[in-house]
């Protein structure tokens, strides 16, 4: 059989962007003969978390030559054709208003999907070649499409991003790893060591200063493409596409990323982004940190993947005790990339890391789960955070990104500078990552890290590893970054005594969001989800209240609250605490003129 009859057919119809819906109509030349399973990721790679996005496929409908198929749903993602050996026609569709990085969006400014979200797996036919064909609109004559999933052949070569037609996938797998931006965008291209980039930004961002974006992006993006290949300059999308895309959407408010193939769906506040003829924002950092980091991502769990991703079971969580390597390692390089690339200087890295540190310490978290532990649990519960998640939980991102630089530490004092981190990540990359999509997915094994870095650098390290990242023990950073010229202090944010809680705005005034354990509020009995009405008689409305009428107090004083829990009104009296000497500050050691690596 030929390879053209092999080819599942995806065609995607802007039906409904009033109603926000998708009409999808899945080709399937050879089905199963004893009935066609067919079925919706219940998750999207890089947001572990079940997701269930068959909830959003209103109707569906199967026919083949004769006419109406039989179908019927065998669990909360599947469905099951009745038998037939004739070319299925499925047609399904989407409701997508999901406006975030992982899921589906469509109305008549524009479309955005996901494949996992959209697309139908055909159950025994995975690695089958698929066919992706995207309609015009009928509303919007002037939309054009922006994917980094290449066109298929024999379609127009001119401006292969911008067309509708079709688009192509070597498996189900690669199908939905490109995700799919359709309307009036602001774009720009450059070239990172030879190899096109696209940035898109979708939503209203007028005067938004896209050289200067491009800029930044491409010294960033070059940086990282020399890291893992110093000698080739190659960047590790070329397996799978011809280009990079940054799909961003900008909003009032907003910030993630997720990684992909040879593509990353960002979304970023718009006060963040530059604008032509204003001065940076102090937000732009952030955003280049996000670019940083979801373009790491390309070579770090897009390639060098865990054993337990290689390859993705899309139909139940996939648990690995590594995130803390692929998430905090990735978290730690994302930073450091940019003070690499240039776009930052060396204090303001310093600032970056020291609010890293902050996180870490201020989490109570960290001294009752592992990094190793949060991994593995983050499907059922970092997912899924509540009022209590600071005081029970640490963030396998941020504290990852502390055993990356406590490593990279460690590496380069044991070997006198001659080496570091960056030697285990290229290994890692040569080893699982370079030639992942070429052949058998390798994925790195639960117990594998040790023993690369002993290849990568001659050191025994797998004790270490073991106590900071099986253990709750804290980094020993302070005398290693001291080793390196860098001093860490500690001070308070302010003079301000403390409540020892977190708030948040509600419509009804100020609300208690999380309470610190063994804290004031703590030992006084006030919980998540009281609303502060008074202190001493005196009416809060807002943050800023709270923090006038503590600014009046010293540590140790005794005030009385008054607060609504559901609808009684409560009094409470707290002891307050010192302010806590959680911020950390980093600084060049006076005479050392070494740089921060």
């Amino acid at each position: 059989m030929g390879m053209k009859n092999e080819l599942i057919r995806y065609r995607v119809q802007l039906a409904d962007p009033a109603g926000h819906r998708y009409a999808i109509r899945l080709t399937i030349p050879q089905p199963d003969p004893a009935g066609q399973a067919i079925s919706l990721p219940a998750w999207i790679p890089g947001s572990y978390l079940i997701r269930d996005f068959a909830r959003q496929i209103e109707t569906l409908h199967v026919r083949n030559a004769r006419g109406r198929v039989a179908v019927h749903k065998t669990d909360n993602h599947t469905w099951q054709c009745a038998p037939s050996r004739s070319a299925l026609t499925i047609d399904y569709t989407v409701y997508a208003w999901d406006l975030s990085v992982r899921g589906a969006h469509f109305d008549e400014s524009h479309a955005f999907f996901n494949g996992c979200s959209v697309f139908l797996a055909v159950h025994g036919q995975e690695s089958q070649p698929c066919l992706m064909e995207l309609c015009a609109p009928r509303h919007a004559s002037n939309w054009q499409v922006y994917t980094s999933m290449p066109s298929a052949v024999g379609q127009p070569d001119s401006a292969p991003l911008r067309s509708f037609g079709c688009y192509c996938a070597p498996s189900y797998d690669a199908l939905i790893d490109h995700p799919v931006e359709i309307g009036t965008p602001q774009c720009i291209s450059f070239e990172a060591h030879g190899a096109t980039h696209d940035l898109v930004f979708t939503g209203v961002a007028p005067q938004l200063d896209l050289d200067r974006i491009a800029t930044d992006a491409r010294k960033i993006c070059e940086a990282q493409i020399a890291l893992f290949e110093p000698k080739t300059r190659q960047a590790p999308f070329l397996d799978s596409a011809e280009r990079y895309v940054f799909l961003t959407t900008v909003l009032g408010e907003g910030y993630g990323g997720l990684e992909h193939r040879a593509s990353t769906a960002l979304m970023t506040a718009r006060h963040d982004l530059p604008m032509r003829h204003c001065a940076v924002p102090e937000g732009y950092t952030r955003f280049l940190g996000l670019v940083s980091h979801e373009y790491f991502h390309t070579w770090n769990v897009k390639r060098i993947k865990p054993a337990a991703f290689a390859p993705y079971q899309l139909n139940q969580p996939n648990l690995t005790r590594l995130l803390w390597v692929f998430e905090g390692f990735t978290s730690y390089y994302d930073d450091l990339m940019l003070l690499r690339a240039g776009v930052i200087n060396e204090p303001a890295y310093l600032k970056l890391l020291a609010a890293t540190l902050d996180h870490v310490q201020r989490s109570g978290g960290r001294l009752k789960q592992s990094v190793a532990d949060s991994s593995f649990d983050t499907w059922t519960r970092y997912y899924k955070q509540d009022e209590n998640s600071p005081n029970a939980l640490v963030s396998y991102y941020t504290k990852g990104a502390l055993i990356a630089l406590g490593l990279d530490l460690e590496i380069r004092e044991q070997t006198a500078q001659r080496q570091s981190l960056d030697d285990v990540m290229r290994l890692l990359w040569v080893t699982y990552g370079r030639d992942f999509f070429q052949g058998q997915p390798n994925g790195v094994t639960e117990d594998a890290l040790p023993n690369v870095i002993r290849q990568a650098t001659g050191l025994d390290l797998a004790r270490w590893i073991e106590r900071y990242t099986e253990t709750c023990d804290d980094l020993p950073l302070e005398p290693a970054l001291a080793r390196n010229g860098i001093r860490l202090a500690k001070e308070a944010e302010n003079p301000r005594p403390s409540l020892d809680l977190r708030t948040q705005t509600d419509p009804a005034g100020l609300k208690i969001a999380t309470v610190y354990e063994h804290g004031a509020a703590h030992q006084a009995g006030l919980s998540a989800g009281d609303l502060l009405l008074a202190l001493d008689g005196l009416r809060i409305r807002t943050t800023a209240d709270l923090e006038h009428l503590l600014d009046a107090h010293q540590a140790g004083d005794m005030v009385e609250l008054h607060v609504f829990r559901r609808d009684e009104l409560r009094q409470y009296q707290a002891r307050l605490t010192p302010p806590p000497a959680l911020k950390h500050v980093l600084t060049r050691q006076a005479h050392d003129s070494r740089k921060t690596s």
